[in-house]
């Protein structure tokens, strides 16, 4: 992978090519970025840069052979590790050496992809993955061995937010003291959820969201013209991934519009209204339905359509990217009945819905539960 194929964060090609170049190569290192920033693509670039001997900044003047092989993200010294759970395929004691085919596919295909569109791809969005202790043995094994061709070995952790606390701990002593010549690169959207003294062990390097400009560029190339490229790139707010999902008319976010406003239209008309609670009801039913990753991500596209309609509120328009597509719903018209003597308990509210989905709560009690608060916060004078 080309750095020159990966977009903007020039400064942070710029900081890992120099460390490479002056041998000054830390052996665990953290990227901490949100979804769509590159953090994965610029992993990958790194590893290559590093295991083919290139040099002069790009990926594409060392080791022919090598190069080639990282084209395929066959490279026998480049290991993977990433949330995975039991499918049809794989049942039990399900580890990420068991889907390298569906990963070398996911990376090739979608580079800028999220965690959700890499569980569509092997079938569990109704499943929460993780990275657990059987995957942690497996990279104690792996990382043991000689590397192949006698240099440095690259272990690259995505989503390592996703790392339960037991495959943490038996990683600690490895991270810290690795084998000669072997690299740790970590990569993550959350830091709060990685324990401190894998922190501490590392060198940890924060991605911000890409330029508008950048994403503008990538589209243009892409064949977009540039209206609707700038219209594109600002609501895609510093994320390419969703850029891509708005170009395709692909993004999960047109079917979380859709729920959000039959949820908030019935929470409006609830008050006062006891049928209406029938409606709210079935609107828990039918959002408790789906997967729970699927359910989590909805959530945070409310936290976002609360936050907007804020700023909305409050004038701040040049903060607001999202636009509905929906002609009878207008962000404007919603806006004022979100203020500051609501939205702090609001986002408390749907963040404790979040962390009760995720710990395996029963989806149709919390949804109707945070439904039935929700009539009473938007009448919140």
């Amino acid at each position: 992978m080309l750095f020159s194929e990966i977009l903007g964060q020039a400064h942070i090609k710029k900081h890992l090519v120099y460390s490479a170049d002056h041998g000054r190569i830390p052996h665990a290192q953290l990227f901490i970025g949100p979804e769509g920033s590159g953090t994965l693509p610029l992993a990958i670039a790194y590893a290559q840069y590093i295991l083919c001997a290139n040099n002069d900044g790009e990926n594409n003047t060392g080791n022919s052979s090598c190069n080639m092989k990282f084209n395929n993200l066959s490279h026998p010294d480049l290991h993977f590790a990433f949330p995975v759970a039991g499918t049809n395929k794989v049942k039990q004691h399900p580890v990420s050496n068991h889907f390298l085919e569906e990963w070398r596919t996911f990376v090739k295909e979608q580079p800028y992809g999220n965690l959700f569109d890499w569980y569509q791809l092997l079938g569990i969005e109704n499943k929460q993955g993780q990275i657990g202790v059987d995957e942690a043995q497996d990279i104690v094994k792996s990382l043991s061995l000689k590397a192949y061709e006698g240099g440095y070995k690259v272990m690259i952790i995505w989503m390592a937010d996703k790392m339960n606390i037991a495959a943490s701990n038996k990683l600690l002593k490895l991270i810290e003291e690795p084998p000669h010549k072997t690299l740790f690169l970590l990569i993550a959207e959350d830091e709060e959820q990685i324990i401190q003294t894998i922190k501490s062990r590392c060198q940890i390097l924060h991605f911000p969201p890409l330029a508008e400009q950048d994403i503008v560029t990538a589209l243009e190339h892409r064949g977009i013209e540039i209206n609707e490229a700038v219209r594109i790139a600002h609501q895609a707010n510093g994320n390419f991934n969703k850029a891509i999902d708005l170009v395709n008319k692909d993004s999960e976010d047109l079917v979380f519009e859709r729920w959000f406003i039959a949820w908030v239209r019935s929470a409006f008309k609830a008050k006062g209204n006891k049928k209406v609670i029938h409606d709210l009801i079935n609107w828990s039913e039918e959002v408790a339905k789906t997967g729970r990753e699927t359910q989590k991500k909805f959530l945070n596209y409310c936290l976002d359509v609360f936050r907007q309609a804020l700023l909305l509120n409050y004038k701040a328009d040049e903060l607001v990217y999202m636009e509905m597509t929906n002609d009878g719903f207008k962000l404007e018209k919603f806006a004022p009945f979100v203020h500051g003597n609501n939205i702090m308990e609001i986002s408390k509210e749907i963040q404790d819905a979040a962390y009760h989905i995720e710990r395996n709560g029963n989806a149709k009690i919390i949804f109707t539960d945070l439904s039935i608060k929700l009539t009473r916060l938007l009448h919140k004078k």
